[in-house]
C-alpha cells in the first residue's frame, strides 16, 4: 500500500513538474512582457487557465501550439472575449492564447475589393479602414468595437446582412491556420473566384477554434451604400408577422435587413432595410408599404438593428439561445414558446432575422423552469429539422447538457475531423458538440 501511494505521488509529481516545464517554455517563446499569469477574469466557465500568452506573429503563435501540444497542455484561443462563454465547458485548460497583438489590415485590394487581415483584428477597425475606400465587409456581428475577426470566424456570427450578402461563408475567401502540431496551413487567396485547393475557410468557420488558430483571413468586400432606407412595423400576431417576413421573402423586393422582434406578452415588430440609390430605396419602400398593409407602420431608429446585443441584458437566471429554423416554421415556433412561456412563468424576448436564423432570450424565477425549457423548444426546433443552441446560461444549467444540441449523423464525422486536426486534443478541449 505504502509503496502504491508513493508511486502515485511519485507520478502527480513528475506530471506537475511537466507542466511547470511547459509552461515556462511557452514564456520563452513571447518574452516575458508579453505573458502572465492568468487571473480570474480570464476563467473559462469557472475552469481557471494558468497563463495568457500575446504572440507577436503568426509564426510565434504557431510555435506555441507545436510546444503545448509536446507537453501535453491544453489551449483555448481567445480574441477580444466577446463570446468565450459559448460552448460547453472546456475540459481542461493550462493557457489561454491572445491574438490582440495580431491586429493588422495587410492588405485592402480596394480596386479587387479584397482585403487580408490578421485574426486580432477588430471588426470595427476593419470597417473604418475599408471605408476610407467607400468599401466594407458585408457583416453586423454582435458588438463589433470588441469582437475580432477570428473571434467572429470560430463563432460564425452573422448578423442582419445576411440576408443580402450571404453568411460569413460566402464572404472569406482565404485563411491561416496554426495547427496543434505548429504547421502554418494557407487555404484560399486573394483572388474572388479562387476555388482550389482544400476548403480550410469553410471548415475553420463556426469550429469554435477546436481545430486550428485562425491567424488572418481574406474577404471579398461591398460597396457602401449610397443611400438607406428604414421601416418598422408593428404586427398583431404571430400569423400576421410570419406572413409578412415571407411575403417579403418571395417579392421582388431586396432587403438587406429583414428582423422580427417579439417580446412577450405578445409584442410583435417587423424592421426592414433597403440599400442602394435614392430612387431604388424609395420604390422598394413604397412597394414595401403597399405589400404590409395592414400592417401598422411605426419610427423606425436605426439601433434597432442592434437589438440583438439587448438580449445580453436582464434580470437572471436567464438563457440566451440560438435557433435556425426554415422562415416559414416561425409562426409555429412563436406560438410554442408562448405556450411554455405562459406554463412556466417565462419571460421571454425574440430577435430573429429573416433567413430563420434568430436569438431568444427567457429568464425564469429558477433554473429548473429554465431547463425544462430549453429540453422543450430544442425537442421542438430539431423536429423540424432546425438547431438550437443555448449562447448563455447559469453554471448549474450548463453542467447537466450539451449546449450544442444534437449534432444527429454527423457527429461521427465532426469526430474524425477533430483527430485529424488535433489528434492530442490541444485546442479548446470538451468545448464543441459532443464535448469534441
Amino acid at each position: 500500500m505504502g509503496t502504491h501511494s508513493s508511486s502515485i505521488r511519485s507520478s502527480s509529481s513528475a506530471a506537475i513538474a511537466n507542466i511547470e516545464s511547459g509552461l515556462k517554455d511557452l514564456r520563452a517563446i513571447v518574452g516575458e512582457e508579453h505573458a502572465r499569469p492568468c487571473g480570474a477574469e480570464d476563467s473559462v466557465d469557472r475552469t481557471s487557465p494558468r497563463l495568457l500568452l500575446e504572440p507577436g506573429t503568426a509564426e510565434e503563435l504557431a510555435s506555441i501550439l507545436k510546444a503545448a501540444t509536446a507537453a501535453g497542455l491544453h489551449v483555448i484561443p481567445r480574441g477580444g472575449g466577446s463570446k468565450m462563454e459559448w460552448g460547453n465547458a472546456p475540459s481542461h485548460a493550462n493557457v489561454i492564447v491572445s491574438t490582440r497583438r495580431l491586429r493588422r489590415v495587410l492588405e485592402h485590394a480596394h480596386s479587387d475589393m479584397t482585403a487580408t487581415v490578421e485574426a486580432g483584428c477588430t471588426i470595427q477597425q476593419l470597417q473604418n479602414t475599408l471605408a476610407e475606400h467607400g468599401q466594407r465587409l458585408a457583416l453586423d456581428p454582435l458588438w463589433p468595437e470588441k469582437a475580432t475577426i477570428g473571434g467572429v470566424l470560430a463563432t460564425n456570427d452573422s448578423g442582419s446582412l445576411r440576408i443580402r450578402f450571404g453568411s460569413l461563408r460566402d464572404l472569406i475567401i482565404g485563411i491561416t491556420l496554426a495547427l496543434p502540431d505548429g504547421t502554418l496551413a494557407k487555404s484560399g487567396g486573394k483572388v474572388v473566384k479562387n476555388v482550389a485547393g482544400y476548403d480550410l475557410p469553410k471548415l475553420a468557420t463556426g469550429s469554435l477554434g477546436t481545430l486550428a488558430v485562425i491567424t488572418q483571413a481574406v474577404f471579398r468586400l461591398h460597396p457602401l451604400p449610397r443611400e438607406t432606407r428604414l421601416i418598422s412595423f408593428s404586427v398583431p400576431d404571430h400569423k400576421a408577422a410570419n406572413s409578412l417576413v415571407l411575403s417579403i421573402l418571395d417579392s421582388t423586393l431586396v432587403p438587406s435587413g429583414l428582423q422580427l422582434r417579439f417580446t412577450s406578452p405578445a409584442r410583435l415588430e417587423i424592421d426592414v432595410r433597403f440599400e442602394g440609390t435614392t430612387a431604388g430605396c424609395e420604390e422598394q419602400r413604397a412597394q414595401t408599404l403597399r405589400l404590409a398593409a395592414p400592417a401598422t407602420e411605426i419610427g423606425c431608429d436605426p439601433t434597432i438593428w442592434k437589438a440583438p446585443e439587448t438580449l445580453w441584458n436582464g434580470t437572471e437566471p436567464a438563457v440566451v439561445a440560438k435557433f435556425s429554423l426554415l422562415p416559414s416554421a416561425l409562426d409555429t415556433f412563436l406560438s410554442q414558446l408562448s405556450q411554455i412561456s405562459e406554463r412556466l412563468q417565462l419571460s421571454s424576448r425574440i430577435v430573429a432575422q429573416g433567413v430563420g436564423v434568430g436569438l431568444l432570450r427567457f429568464e425564469a424565477q429558477d433554473c429548473a423552469a429554465l431547463l425544462v425549457a430549453i429540453h422543450e423548444l430544442r425537442r421542438q426546433v430539431e423536429s423540424a429539422a432546425g438547431s438550437f443552441s443555448v449562447l448563455h446560461c447559469p453554471a448549474e444549467i450548463k453542467s447537466k447538457i450539451d449546449v450544442w444540441g444534437s449534432a444527429g449523423d454527423a457527429l461521427q464525422l465532426m469526430r474524425n475531423i477533430k483527430a485529424r486536426f488535433d489528434p492530442t486534443g490541444t485546442l479548446n478541449p470538451g468545448r464543441f458538440i459532443g464535448g469534441i
